[in-house]
């Protein structure tokens, strides 16, 4: 099976989005992809350490065992839908190898649904190889029918009319989405010292929604409550206007990515533009969604990459640049 195959297989809904896109919606009926497994979340599918990041009297919390959906997708994992109650998993560096660093994942899925393994616990584990604390970010998303076939056809509507865009189109977002992530920001914050992790070392790293997430904490929150850098991975390329004080900002995307063209790399242009420190890897060939590379390209290299670029900004170290 080629690359290209592989990805349609596995992310048939963005490619039914892709479809409409390029046809106006015509072509998305014809989409033949392997679909996923739905589950009610069984016990099999249950995170081990998840912490809810809001209290109950908050009223912010719905009843997830009765809300979630998860499936299991060929090649990549668990993904979840219709998240209400939005938790975060640490995945902790063995005894004696952690550096103090932390990093918040926030997978990716259009904000209406999860790559929990694809773009999130394995990039967590990778993250704990290397001595980083690592939190998993399940997000509150938008919310999707319980029928997985209804489903898919409303995430590839949504995600082709979002990315047409055109008069009166509906933007692809979740503020939910944003305010989780700084709730999680500030829990590891509160937490540092239980978790052995130093309160100014705690960035971000998310994938496609999840890096929109994340570029949404550093353009929208108080600066006391940004990551201290962040990975934006394959996110939207668009210029951005920079705060004078953004936190450092490490940017990769495939060349043939479908979802997102490059477009020249304008948001990178802008960090630098404002003389913030930025780094760019635009892989050759990937694709969308290629989480932690696809074999037989070099988006292998991705967390290779980020832990020498956090090395390089002095976040694995006692001390942090500026």
């Amino acid at each position: 099976m080629t690359l290209a195959r592989t990805w349609m297989a596995r992310t048939g809904w963005m490619l039914a989005a892709l479809a409409m896109v390029q046809t106006g919606g015509a072509a998305a009926q014809a989409v033949k992809a392997k679909p996923a497994v739905a589950s009610p979340a069984p016990a099999s599918m249950a995170e081990p350490g998840a912490i809810p990041l809001y209290p109950p009297a908050r009223g912010k919390q719905g009843k997830a065992a009765e809300t979630e959906i998860w499936n299991i997708n060929p090649g990549e994992g668990r993904s979840v839908r219709n998240v209400t109650v939005p938790t975060l998993t640490p995945v902790l560096p063995e005894a004696g190898k952690a550096n103090g660093a932390a990093v918040i994942v926030a997978p990716g899925g259009g904000f209406m649904m999860l790559s929990m393994d694809h773009e999130g616990y394995k990039v967590a584990r990778q993250l704990a190889d290397r001595g980083i604390a690592a939190f998993v970010l399940k997000y509150r998303l938008i919310p999707t029918p319980a029928d997985q076939k209804e489903a898919m056809r409303e995430m590839a509507a949504r995600i082709g009319a979002a990315v047409r865009g055109g008069p009166g189109a509906a933007k692809l977002e979740k503020p939910e989405a944003t305010a989780d992530a700084i709730a999680a920001l500030r829990m590891v914050r509160t937490d540092a010292a239980k978790w052995g992790v130093d309160p100014a070392r705690i960035g971000m790293i998310g994938f496609s929604a999840g890096a929109m997430t994340a570029l949404n904490v550093v353009l929208q929150a108080p600066a006391a409550e940004r990551p201290a850098f962040f990975g934006y991975i394959y996110g939207p390329q668009t210029a951005v206007a920079v705060p004078a004080d953004a936190p450092p900002m490490f940017n990769a995307i495939a060349m043939d990515d479908q979802l997102f063209p490059t477009m020249g790399f304008p948001i990178a242009e802008a960090w630098h533009k404002a003389k913030r420190p930025v780094e760019i890897h635009a892989y050759q060939k990937g694709y969308h969604g290629f989480g932690l590379g696809r074999p037989g390209t070099t988006t292998t290299l991705l967390m290779d990459e980020f832990h020498a670029w956090m090395a390089m900004q002095g976040f694995l170290g006692s001390q942090t640049k500026k």
